[in-house]
């Protein structure tokens, strides 16, 4: 049964790194909240940028010029964290967690269902308020790459559908 929405559709960046006898359970994107951020200075800028241009410039072109280009850079910031946003999934597999993020440098890490000893999720006062939580994955003994996962969106059906699967092969004692 889906717990969770599969709306995403993994790009084949991401299915290249699926083994073939893998099937994929799910995958979703980082939830938008993690955009809040670069949004808020890209409009904070503007408005300064705005004010600035039209109080303390007084016409002088090259003033205005590097406060307008200023703003730009924080606009371009707030491009490429969209663009990194939008290329990040984090994806359950029949097998394994994996979560892939990244432009320039791709980075995928990985954990293998079976290694998962310990698996918890937070969501803080805003997240709840905006839907997003974020898994805390262990394995024995070792330190690994994937251990925070943050921005999850639907994170209690996500761990119910993670913990299914982890789980699966065991079966109710007959009374």
């Amino acid at each position: 049964m889906r717990l969770a929405p599969n709306t995403d559709t993994v790009p084949a960046s991401v299915n290249k790194y699926l083994l073939p006898h893998e099937r994929q359970v799910i995958s979703v994107h980082q939830h938008p909240a993690v955009l809040i951020g670069p949004i808020f200075w890209a409009l904070l800028g503007l408005a300064v940028a705005g004010w600035l241009s039209n109080s303390i410039a007084n016409g002088n072109g090259t003033v205005i010029l590097i406060i307008w280009i200023l703003w730009a850079v924080l606009l371009l910031r707030l491009a490429w964290k969209v663009l990194e946003w939008s290329l990040t999934y984090f994806v359950i597999t029949s097998q394994r967690l994996l979560l892939a993020k990244g432009f320039l440098l791709r980075r995928v890490d990985m954990m293998p269902l079976t290694k998962v000893t310990d698996m918890s999720f937070n969501r803080s006062a805003r997240g709840q308020l905006l839907g997003f939580g974020e898994f805390v994955v262990e394995s024995a003994g070792q330190d690994q790459a994937l251990r925070h996962i943050e921005y999850l969106p639907y994170p209690e059906q996500l761990y119910l559908e993670v913990c299914g699967l982890i789980f699966k092969d065991t079966e109710a004692s007959p009374d």
